[in-house]
This record gives structure tokens, C-alpha cells and sequence, in this order.
């Protein structure tokens, strides 16, 4: 192989750790790429490393042993996290966001891509040290920011369905009493898409009485699947007693007022977890 410059080398080490997080890459592996030798490509992580720090975009993990290496870890940091969490909540607080009914319009934030990827980062910050073997969410709006944690952490994404489907084979079925609405709803997931006793995170878009959650977690002892940790993008202040005890949310959504068009959201203090 032709001999790569450090700037080449840099630039693409630094690609391939960021583009695929907490995959593990061993020095055999990064020298396979770059042609170049073990104790170069050890400076060269450690530049990378100075950097990412440096300007806050993550961490590299070094693990030692023969079966050690390096890895990305999308870790975000308070300060960063905070200002990025006071600008979403300045753009969930516009008043023409308000729908009947008393519910705020969020789906181009759920479905952008830039926002949602950084989403599932500060879900990884908070949840890194629990160790899912899986990411659960219900369809359809919690969909994409448990698929974006789920890559942070770089396991499956299991996505709990409001009916069977015939495509997925037998399923374990749960009625759950909605918190929001206080109807009585269905969910369900296939016998095959989660082995028993896997750990498991849930990812949810919304929680305002916590029933959905809930629901997800009986559903969960179906499978004696622990789960380890429940995020939500937003939470309402009020109920403040949830029917899920502990849960941490990005974003609090404290009032919201039809008649005088005013929302006020900011990020949560997290007192529940």
C-alpha cells in the first residue's frame, strides 16, 4: 500500500471512529487501513483523542488486552448540551405551534436529522454507563430519536407496535391504560425480536402521564428483559406524578395556554432520575 501523509491518515482515522461509534477497531485493523505501523497509528490516536476533547466532539477510548482497541463515544458535555436544549425549547415555544387540543407540533423537530442525531448523543451521555443490549420504543414519533440512540450505542433498535403483524410472526400482546387519554390501548411485539433477559433502555418522543412507559415496561417483563432506563425528548410538568416513577426527560413542558397562543418549555431538571 502506498504510504498515507499524517494529514490524510488523521483525517481518515478521525472518519471512521466518528462515523461508526463504539464499534471497537483494534491497532491490527487501523494498520490494515492506513499501511502505517502500530506506533504510528498510536500517536495518531492520540492527537485525534487531544482533539475531541478539545472541542468538545466526544471521547476516544482506548482498551487494552489482545482483544482490546479503540473506540468513538459520542459523549456530549453540560455546557454544550444546555445551549443546544435552551435553542429547541426556543423552537418548541413558538406559539404557532400550538395544535387543538392542547398538544404542541413537534414532528419536523423529531424527523430532522441534525437535531434528532444529537438527541440520541445526550441520551447516550446519560444512559453510557447502563450498557442496553437493546434500544424499545412504541411507533411511530419515538422512532427516530431511539434510532439515532441506538447508534450512539450501536445496538438493534426494537420498535414496539400498537398491533401485530402478521409479517413478525406470534406475539406477546399487553393492554396498558393511556395517561394522556385514560383509554385502554393495545401493544405488541413479536416473540422473536427480543431474547429473554436482555437489558433494555426505552426511548420515547413525549411522556404526559406516563402510561405509554408504562406500558412499554409490563410489556418488557413479558419478556424478563430488565429494562435499565426510560428518556423522553419531552415530559409535561403536569401530572406531576407519573405512572412512571423514574424517567429523564430533555425538555419540560411546563404550560400551555390555547386561549392566550403561549407555550413554555425549557430544559428539565430532571429531578426524577
Amino acid at each position: 500500500m502506498e504510504k498515507i501523509k499524517r494529514t490524510d491518515r488523521l483525517a481518515v482515522l478521525s472518519t471512521l471512529l466518528t462515523k461508526n461509534p463504539n464499534v471497537l477497531f483494534s491497532l491490527t485493523n487501523l494498520v490494515e487501513i492506513t499501511g502505517a505501523a502500530k506506533s504510528t497509528i498510536s500517536e495518531d490516536l492520540a492527537i485525534i483523542k487531544e482533539v475531541l476533547v478539545q472541542f468538545s466532539l466526544g471521547e476516544l477510548i482506548s482498551i487494552a488486552g489482545a482483544a482490546g482497541g479503540v473506540k468513538y463515544q459520542p459523549v456530549q458535555y453540560s455546557d454544550t448540551t444546555l445551549s443546544f436544549l435552551q435553542e429547541l425549547a426556543g423552537f418548541l415555544s413558538v406559539p404557532e405551534r400550538i395544535i387543538p387540543g392542547g398538544f404542541v407540533y413537534m414532528t419536523d423537530i423529531i424527523y430532522d436529522p441534525k437535531i434528532v442525531c444529537r438527541i440520541g448523543e445526550i441520551f447516550y451521555t446519560r444512559f453510557k454507563d447502563t450498557h442496553p443490549d437493546y434500544i424499545v420504543t412504541m411507533e411511530t414519533k419515538g422512532i427516530p430519536p431511539a434510532l439515532m440512540t441506538a447508534q450512539a450505542f450501536s445496538v438493534p433498535l426494537i420498535i414496539i407496535r400498537d398491533a401485530s403483524r402478521v409479517t413478525e410472526g406470534s406475539s406477546v400482546s399487553i393492554n396498558y391504560i393511556s395517561g394522556s387519554t385514560r383509554r385502554i390501548q393495545t401493544m405488541s411485539l413479536s416473540r422473536r425480536a427480543l431474547p429473554g433477559g436482555s437489558r433494555v433502555l426505552i426511548i420515547d418522543d413525549f411522556m404526559k402521564g406516563g402510561g405509554t412507559a408504562k406500558g412499554m415496561q409490563e410489556l418488557m417483563e413479558e419478556f424478563n428483559a430488565p429494562v435499565i432506563g426510560t428518556g423522553v425528548v419531552v415530559a409535561t410538568r403536569e401530572p406531576c406524578e407519573k405512572l412512571v416513577q423514574n424517567y429523564y426527560s430533555l425538555l419540560e413542558l411546563i404550560a400551555i395556554d390555547e386561549l392566550h397562543k403561549e407555550i413554555i418549555i425549557e430544559p428539565a431538571g430532571n429531578k426524577k432520575q
